[in-house]
């Protein structure tokens, strides 16, 4: 018996109500569960927010400072000062101790690369300079404290559900995330700073870029050319590189707006460092693959004023006083002597302290060829002086080989027996043979005496020529160490020193 129309159509009517009032039901449940999700995340504390991005569960994070988008918190610092010195000039340093009190300043699964499958993670760098000096010749490095900042993206850290752009997390976070491993690879030494907490900077945007910058003080390698010293222009190189990623994994590149930046009022004791800084890549190719680098190159130029207090006027004025010898008499020879000795082992002493702070090198620096000419000179003038002595000397040796000469002479006279009666005048007495004297015969003439006026001519001619020497040099000495310095200044300071711009 089949059922009436009427019956069918209200059928169909109840079960229209029904399908509609059930899909109101869930519109309002989706709504609903949609309104609760924005009102709990809008609601979620930062502890949990980390929680559910870092994997934590904890209702308390020790990694975020206290009273966290709320007011800045307040730290309050006193210090009692133990002892204060150990200044030290050449490293432009002080040491003391001190108690340091303060109230809490805050409350405080490394993962993989961020994309292993995907291209390699690009990390940009920069750094700041917060000191730069401590230059060593001998060791052939310099001591720099930087700020180093690296900042890559890394997507498995982008969230949308915290409203702030970017987060500033506590250093502790660090070892929750992924870091590039940066090293310096012309690295002689470092350190990291944890005074009064860890000297670093985590921070976390949005998108997932991470920021990350740390305090360092490094002992960095620098080859130094000396031949020009202390006249110089050094080149001091910083090398940034990946130790264990390849250049398939991690590039890193330079900053494009200042990527080296130095502290307002920096000064190195003896150089002046050059505004522009070559920024460029250094990729590094081993056994074990192709890893990237980077590098800044610091162009150093020396000045030299500490050089010439210290080593050029005094070894100058130590020539110039090895001068006043050609003006003292020759016959003061203690003082000649004296004076000459004492400015060669000066003047020696002077160039072995000039080369204490230097390494042994093969070649020859400029100050090497400044104190060897000046020990040249004053050495040349030491023995000027003995050349002055021998020669006013001649005269003396002279009339004693004359002397010794006349001696022989009249030795030999002696012995073949012959004697000259006629300068006693005895030849009136001689008899001949027949018995008669030799009349009228004239006298021998009285042998003449030695004139003094022969000797002190000889003297003074010998004399004489001694005087010119010393004459000679007065001019010749400082003339040939004028010419020498006029060569010298400007081989280094304008030929050498242009060559080395244009490099």
């Amino acid at each position: 018996m089949g059922k009436p129309p009427g019956m069918n159509r209200s059928f169909i009517k109840v079960f229209a109500a029904l399908f509609a009032y059930f899909v109101e039901t869930n519109n309002f449940r989706v709504v609903d569960a949609k309104e609760y999700d924005s009102r709990s995340s809008s609601n979620m504390s930062p502890s949990d927010f980390l929680d559910s991005l870092m994997g934590r569960t904890s209702g308390y994070d020790a990694r975020i400072r206290p009273n966290f988008k709320g007011p800045p918190v307040n730290v309050t610092c006193n210090i009692f000062i133990n002892s204060f010195g150990s200044v030290t000039e050449t490293t432009m340093v002080s040491s003391f101790v001190i108690l340091l009190d303060f109230h809490p300043v805050r409350c405080v699964n490394v993962l993989s690369i961020p994309q292993p499958a995907g291209p390699p993670v690009n990390v940009t760098c920069n750094i700041f300079i917060n000191s730069f000096g401590s230059i060593a010749e001998t060791t052939m490095d310099y001591r720099v404290n930087i700020f180093l900042r690296q900042k890559w993206n890394d997507p498995r850290l982008a969230y949308s559900k915290y409203p702030d752009p970017s987060l500033d997390l506590d250093p502790s976070m660090l070892d929750s995330i992924w870091k590039p491993d940066l090293f310096f690879a012309n690295e002689k030494g470092a350190n990291f700073h944890d005074v009064t907490t860890d000297n670093k900077l985590l921070r976390i945007s949005k998108d997932g870029t991470v920021l990350y910058s740390i305090r360092l003080t490094l002992i960095l390698s620098c080859p130094m050319d000396l031949k020009n010293f202390p006249m110089d222009v050094q080149t001091c190189t910083m090398q940034l590189e990946s130790f264990g990623y390849t250049m398939n994994d991690l590039i890193f590149e330079w900053q494009e707006a200042g990527a080296v930046q130095v502290s307002e009022g920096l000064t190195l004791p003896q150089f002046i460092m050059r505004e522009e800084k070559e920024l460029g890549y250094c990729t590094k190719h081993y056994n074990t693959g192709k890893f990237t680098c980077i590098e800044v190159k610091f162009h150093l130029e020396r000045q030299m004023g500490y050089y010439l207090i210290q080593m050029y006027i005094p070894s100058l004025l130590i020539v110039i006083l090895s001068w006043v010898s050609f003006w003292i008499n020759m016959d003061a020879a203690p003082a000649r002597v004296a004076l000459g000795i004492t400015t060669v082992l000066t003047m020696t002493t002077q160039s072995s302290g000039s080369r204490a702070s230097l390494p042994k090198v093969s070649y020859v620096k400029a100050i090497d060829i400044w104190m060897a000419v000046c020990l040249l000179f004053v050495f040349a003038a030491l023995l000027e002086y003995a050349g002055v002595n021998f020669v006013s000397r001649q005269q003396k040796e002279f009339l004693r080989l004359k002397r010794r000469q006349r001696r022989n002479q009249k030795d030999d006279d002696m012995g073949e027996g012959q004697f000259n009666f006629a300068g006693y005048n005895m030849s009136q007495c001689l008899p001949v043979k027949d018995g008669s004297a030799i009349k009228n015969a004239a006298p021998a003439p009285n042998p003449q005496p030695s004139i003094p006026k022969d000797i002190d001519a000889m003297r003074k001619k010998f004399v004489d020529r001694a005087k010119r020497i010393d004459t000679i040099s007065r001019a010749a000495f400082p003339l040939a160490f004028l010419i020498f310095n006029v060569f010298y200044w400007i081989t280094y300071k304008i030929i050498r020193h242009e060559d080395i711009h244009q490099k």
